[in-house]
């Protein structure tokens, strides 16, 4: 007997499941906590299958009827209607925004470092997906990009709303190019996050290099000894803090007196070469009793396994006096020692192309940056960070600032 609308509202829970049936296979599965579901039982080629319809009463009977019609039609055409369920809920998804970020991320994913690949999932699915990622592209708008850069913005994460930003821009261009959407309602909406006033990492200025270095001697005194000689490696390399942090003993060539960072471990994707003065390969000497038999040279003192803390050195930096409180000190932060480098280097008169090469700057000849030139002016840097490392030890040993013009860049 068909079912009616009666039959379906009267039907109460049960000690068990059970069914009540309507024609042509279909029935409602009526559980014994009192929800009820549609059913189709149906035969593919042999095999007998069950379907699942929906949940009354948000599919009503009459609804169960039309998708038991369809299903039907599929089998009359030597169609499986749950392998064309699957298809349509494929067909479905495969242009949702989580989805396509998801291929988009695969496809590049390849060619950046593991650590920027990571950090770029992390955000679209920190930021991203809660707003757009149930969306398809062509449904959504600029306004809807605007309404979740608003909401990072207003944790006053700025360049997590820009990065968010492109990322977005991105996704969708690949989903234009891949044939999945029609339009990027990302790519009129330059400007639209707020900037933030830029703000230099504080430096000490060279007038107050001579006490800083003699300073930095007596820290070993007060506190610890590998953070006291990091720093000095990092004075000596003017590398950045965390290029520092994460150095492997693996990476130093004595031999050849350059140390070797990956291109993994580097801001810019490229492997960088760093020429170790013979104040440089001291330190390490130093440091080789210390950490030698460990991986890192800078080791968590907490985890051997794990590098330096990115707040140990600056904290030294502060206990001597260099926080900005005390009356004749400047505020002075561990990335601040690369422009006082690069201040002092370019107003020596050194090849200011050699010390962007040297500080690991972004190659901004799109013809050169094609090419290997992470070795690029080595000569010439070997000399200048030699140049360097004794120039920093002629102030702290005189306690003066020297004049430049007293020290000519080829001498």
């Amino acid at each position: 007997m068909p079912l009616t609308n009666s039959r379906l509202k009267a039907a109460k829970p049960r000690s068990s499941d059970y069914r009540i049936a309507d024609n042509g296979g279909l029935f409602l599965l009526v559980k014994a906590n009192g929800s009820k579901y549609w059913r189709l039982d149906y035969r593919f080629r042999g095999k007998r299958n069950t379907l699942a319809l929906g949940v009354y009463p948000l599919v009503s009977l009459k609804d169960a009827r039309e998708k038991r019609r369809h299903a039907k039609i599929h089998l009359e055409a030597d169609r499986d209607p749950s392998e064309v369920r699957k298809e349509e809920k494929r067909a479905k998804q495969v242009d949702r925004f989580e989805d396509v970020a998801r291929q988009w991320w695969e496809h590049y994913k390849e060619v950046w470092t593991p650590k920027h690949a990571a950090n770029v999932f992390r955000r679209l699915e920190a930021n991203a997906f809660q707003d757009l990622g149930h969306l398809s592209i062509d449904e959504i708008t600029p306004q809807r990009v605007i309404v979740m850069l608003r909401k990072i913005e207003a944790r006053d994460a700025l360049d997590v709303a820009s990065r968010v930003k492109q990322a977005v821009h991105a996704v969708c261009r690949f989903a234009i190019q891949q044939g999945i959407a029609t339009h990027n309602p990302a790519s009129d909406l330059d400007g639209i996050v707020r900037q933030r006033k830029v703000r230099h990492r504080p430096s000490l200025p060279r007038e107050e290099l001579p006490q800083f270095l003699q300073l930095l001697e007596t820290y070993s005194d007060r506190g610890r000894l590998l953070t006291q000689r990091a720093i000095k490696l990092l004075l000596l390399t003017f590398v950045r803090s965390g290029e520092l942090r994460g150095a492997r003993w693996e990476e130093f060539d004595f031999e050849d007196k350059v140390w070797r960072i990956s291109a993994g471990r580097m801001k810019m994707g490229n492997e960088h070469l760093v020429p170790l003065s013979r104040q440089a390969l001291e330190v390490l000497e130093l440091l080789q009793s210390m950490t030698g038999n460990y991986e890192l040279v800078f080791p968590s003192e907490r985890d051997r396994s794990r590098e330096m803390s990115d707040n140990t050195m600056r904290r030294a930096i502060f206990k001597l006096g260099y926080d900005g409180t005390v009356d004749g000190k400047s505020k002075a932060v561990p990335h601040g020692f690369r422009a006082t480098a690069s201040s002092i280097l370019n107003e020596s008169g050194f090849n200011p192309d050699a010390i962007e090469r040297q500080l690991a700057h972004k190659e901004r000849n799109s013809v050169r940056a094609a090419y290997t030139y992470h070795a690029r002016y080595l000569d010439e840097r070997r000399t200048m960070m030699q140049w360097w490392a004794d120039y920093l030890d002629e102030m702290r040993a005189s306690g003066k600032v020297i004049p430049l013009f007293s020290r000519a860049a080829n001498g």
